[in-house]
């Protein structure tokens, strides 16, 4: 496909995108714009993924359209001290693979927490106001609503029936005008965001959660003016102000529960930071990080941090990169060495050059990844959705329905009519569209957190469901880089008089074999002699003289050149090669000296990974083109399940069908080009973050700190994630079940028993607090200590 023709994926800012059902009506209006491709919000996040045609729109464009919704929008959600909102989305996919393998976890509520003010789109005052303004207004309205609801009831016929009051109206008003003024406050301050709502929900053709609640509200008072000024008679003022006040207290609470899935977006959204220090002429000048360039030399200094993605020119550091990538270990950092903007630099002064900047860099692609993720939809949410939309209808049409069937049944009009507003309101279907939302921004989040990014809700819901998981072997389970395992001497030379003649000539050579003799040697304290008369014989090894004596360190076939047996340490050879390992022959002055194990040795937490898996009761197996010797070497020492050695790159992919083909739910680890066929062709695929753009592109998962023990993470975040789905929309369809045929009065007849639209009120916002609460316990997820 043409990269021009490409369309573009934007994640924008919604402010003022509160309630689930708000969804359709953001769906709704920018879907039918020219270019639009797809709408996902998220009333969770503020945030929204629309992906367009860039040859018939922008992203200007998107933030105007948002603002016909009624919402506030600055652009894309970014941090926008570092980028420009308005930014077009870049569309060099290598740029975002790259920076996924890095990591960064940065998500999505965006421009609202961090002082960009409410620009000049302030529409009706709230829809520019982030989640914890708009909870602070809530509560402002509800108190409102509160004290003059209560002074409604304590003038109602309800106080007096139930309480005994008898309360005279001041001025000698009639009770129904003295409650009719009482309720103006409720009606023209507190409830405003439901009417206004309703009418933007019209106008765009759809039907939400403000209707029912407008409806519900505005039939009660409505009717009851009616009565007031038609000369008086049984009215419901105490009714819809009691209604709007506990309504808009369920939201206040939700709001409030619904802003903790939010800490981990708002805490990443601070981690670059807003002030850079550049070098230009030769003098040091401080400019926000965004207007930082590719090129420019950036001064950190001690406990500073790095500002953008680059390169260390000059000076040496330890670099905490926790924050960004979930290593929890310092890395050391010289000349050369590559530097993620937003990490600190602890002890040395460094200079670094820039890379990459402002939407290019590894914490904006990553803010953009895992924003994505949680914008997209997972299958139940789809069909919840659906549920929602209908679920409004049967509540709109179940009331008139609701009225005429008492009407019909010999009830008063007001008794029907009561009947009727009730069944409006508890049908609200905000918890069925907030129940998989909360829980998948709280399990991303979690994810992130961890160095686990995924890359969208059906990923999240995969890997709940995985049986088996597949791992490559080099670089996955083990470093990918040869390492000393044993040194065994024949007891003339000793290992510690040994290793500096060894160092010395290896240090001559460029093999990766002897890098690993020289890093053990140096482990070990070996000193720094010198060699001469180094001679390489490619393919065999290498010899050289060293404080005056011959050195020779290769394989048979070069001690077998020099005339030199073996002898007693025939042996020790055949059993290294037959573990899987090399085995590197040493000789001195003309003996054979020594025998050295060289494999690829284990990841410090593969072992842990495996016995984790294990214990979830999850099938492990090692996938490799190695020989089977080696992965049987690795495979007893890490307690994996089954070993499948000697495959071809091309294969990789078959054998996966292979294990899918026995029913299973398989989970591919990998890190390379080779990998990337095998991890599509898994029902899971898990790239580890320090692999391939082509794996990391190709994979449903990426683990940002190269660490086995996440890919268990992963699956205890997807399994804890679906088991809270499940239950909110369990609760979420068992609640509105229920409610509606109480709501329409069916036990009435039976037990005398009516529920009030107050009371109908406060329980539809409960079930979404419950909702909210409970997908907010995923938090408390035991999950496997880091490494």
């Amino acid at each position: 496909m043409d990269r021009q023709n490409e369309p573009g994926t934007a994640v924008l800012d919604m402010r003022g995108l509160h309630w689930a059902s708000q969804q359709r009506v953001v769906e709704t209006v920018l879907g039918r714009r020219p270019g639009v491709l797809s709408v996902q919000p998220n009333p969770v996040s503020e945030t929204a993924t629309v992906v367009y045609d860039p040859a018939l729109t922008s992203v200007a464009d998107l933030r105007d359209w948002v603002h016909e919704c009624g919402l506030h929008c600055a652009g894309q959600s970014v941090p926008n001290h570092i980028c420009d909102p308005l930014a077009e989305p870049a569309k060099h996919e290598g740029a975002k693979r790259e920076s996924a393998a890095h990591g960064a976890d940065e998500q999505g509520h965006a421009v609202d927490e961090r002082g960009h003010g409410a620009d000049e789109h302030n529409h009706d005052g709230h829809a520019g106001m982030s989640m914890a303004d708009m909870a602070r207004d809530m509560r402002n309205r509800f108190l409102v609503a509160l004290v003059f609801s209560l002074l409604v009831m304590l003038w109602s016929p309800m106080a007096s029936d139930m309480f005994g009051l008898h309360v005279p109206t001041p001025f000698g008003l009639r009770q129904d005008i003295w409650a009719l003024i009482l309720s103006l406050p409720v009606i023209f301050y507190s409830s405003t965001i439901f009417f206004t709502g309703a009418v933007r929900a019209l106008r765009a053709r759809t039907l939400d959660m403000m209707v029912l609640v407008a409806v519900g509200i505005g039939a009660g008072w409505l009717y009851s003016l009616a009565i007031t000024l038609t000369g008086g008679g049984e009215v419901f003022y105490e009714a819809s102000t009691m209604l709007a006040t506990f309504v808009l207290l369920g939201h206040w609470f939700e709001m409030r529960a619904r802003g903790g899935a939010n800490d981990a977006i708002r805490t990443l959204l601070d981690l670059a930071p807003p002030q850079a220090v550049v070098i230009r002429d030769g003098r040091e000048t401080e400019i926000p990080t965004a207007e930082v360039i590719v090129g420019d030399v950036l001064l950190v200094r001690p406990g500073a941090k790095i500002a953008t993605d680059g390169v260390v020119a000059e000076g040496e550091s330890d670099v905490d990169e926790s924050m960004v990538t979930g290593e929890s270990l310092p890395v050391h950092k010289e000349p050369g060495a590559q530097v993620i903007g937003a990490t600190l630099n602890e002890n040395g002064t460094l200079r670094v050059r820039a890379t990459k900047v402002g939407s290019d860099t590894a914490l904006a692609q990553i803010v953009n990844l895992v924003q994505q993720a949680q914008n997209s939809k997972a299958p139940g949410q789809r069909l919840a959705d659906r549920a929602a939309f209908w679920l409004v209808l049967v509540a709109l049409i179940g009331g008139p329905l609701t009225l005429t069937v008492w009407l019909l049944a010999g009830a008063t009009f007001a008794k029907a009519m009561l009947f009727a507003i009730t069944v409006v309101v508890i049908t609200c279907p905000d918890a069925l569209g907030l129940a998989t939302p909360t829980a998948i921004m709280v399990g991303t989040g979690l994810g992130a957190k961890r160095g686990v990014l995924f890359k969208s809700a059906v990923a999240l819901e995969n890997s709940a469901r995985i049986q088996t998981v597949v791992m490559d072997k080099t670089g996955t389970l083990t470093k990918g880089e040869p390492e000393v395992t044993e040194i065994i001497t024949d007891g003339a030379v000793r290992s510690a008089e040994l290793l500096p003649l060894l160092a010395a000539v290896e240090r001559e050579s460029e093999h990766p074999l002897a890098a690993a003799v020289v890093r053990h040697a140096e482990a070990q304290g070996a000193n720094g002699v010198r060699a001469r008369d180094f001679e390489n014989v490619p393919g065999h090894g290498a010899t050289a003289t060293v404080n005056g004596r011959r050195v020779v360190i290769g394989n048979r076939r070069l001690l077998e050149r020099e005339g030199i047996p073996l002898g007693d340490l025939a042996s020790a050879r055949d059993r290294v090669a037959g573990a899987g390992q090399t085995a590197v022959l040493a000789a001195v002055d003309g003996r054979a000296a020594a025998v050295i194990g060289i494999a690829d040795a284990p990841r410090d937490s593969s072992a842990a990974a495996v016995r984790d898996l294990h214990a979830m009761g999850v099938e492990v197996v090692m996938l490799t083109g190695d020989n089977r010797a080696t992965a049987e070497r690795i495979a007893a020492e890490l307690g994996i399940d089954t070993v499948i050695a000697e495959v071809l790159p091309g294969d990789k992919a078959d054998k996966i069908a292979e294990l899918q083909s026995g029913g299973k739910k398989v989970a591919m680890v990998g890190d390379g080009v080779n990998d990337a066929p095998a991890l599509a062709r898994a029902d899971l695929g898990i790239a580890i973050g320090a692999g391939t753009d082509v794996a990391i592109e190709t994979a449903d998962v990426v683990l940002m700190r190269s660490d086995p023990l996440d890919v268990p993470t992963a699956l205890r975040i997807g399994r804890g994630t679906l088991r809270k789905m499940r239950q909110n929309l369990a609760w979420a369809v068992g609640y509105n079940t229920l409610a509606l045929p109480i709501a329409a009065g069916v036990l009435e007849p039976a037990f005398g028993f009516t529920l009030r639209p107050e009371i109908a009120a406060m329980s539809m916002s409960g079930s979404s607090i419950i909702v909210a609460l409970n997908a907010l316990s995923l938090k408390r997820l035991h999950l496997p200590e880091q490494h």
